[in-house]
């Protein structure tokens, strides 16, 4: 596997991550915040999305910080429109995924800019990989707190990691990417 593989499935798992958190909560759940300050998970989807169209349009020809983003929007909601931010959200990570999978081996090493500081392509794809995990875990907490008892596990759900390492170690050493068991079941 190489490294954009790599980037494309981590990507897709952040994303699972959340479109299965979204499931899991009602409309009002997505638009709770605790207070004034604080994002609901509305708000965390659509400075993602902002986010993503910005340092992913034009990617290799332009700063990843574009002029049309208003960043501080992206902390406001201008209405309850869960079918306008969701296919933001859609629309984002398409965006993301076609200039991922236009990328050659040849581009890793160029360099591109965001807010006129200069990155390889691998450093600003980096560096979404560790901005988007950070609200992703915020969306998922969020989630799990306001559903309590009838959260549903997107990982080994408590208590059960003997059972989950029991059925892994009778398996036959593999080399596989740890997200292919998930991204499996999102295909079929």
């Amino acid at each position: 596997m190489n490294y954009l593989e790599d980037v494309q499935k981590l990507f897709l798992y952040y994303k699972h991550l959340v479109d299965s958190t979204i499931n899991q909560l009602t409309d009002s759940q997505l638009f709770w915040q605790y207070n004034q300050e604080s994002n609901s998970v509305a708000i965390l989807i659509q400075h993602i999305s902002g986010n993503m169209k910005s340092r992913f349009t034009d990617f290799l020809t332009s700063d990843g910080e574009k002029e049309w983003r208003n960043r501080d929007a992206e902390f406001e909601l201008a209405d309850q429109d869960k079918m306008r931010l969701l296919h933001e959200w859609e629309e984002a990570w398409k965006n993301l995924f076609v200039t991922l999978k236009n990328l050659q081996f040849e581009d890793l090493g160029k360099t591109i800019y965001i807010r006129n500081q200069g990155h390889t392509v691998v450093e600003a794809i980096n560096r979404q990989l560790s901005h988007y995990p950070y609200h992703v875990g915020q969306i998922v907490m969020l989630g799990k707190m306001m559903k309590g008892n009838d959260w549903r596990s997107l990982s080994i759900p408590r208590g059960e990691s003997d059972v989950y390492n029991s059925v892994r170690f009778i398996q036959s050493k593999r080399t596989e990417h740890f997200t292919d068991e998930i991204l499996r079941h999102l295909d079929g």
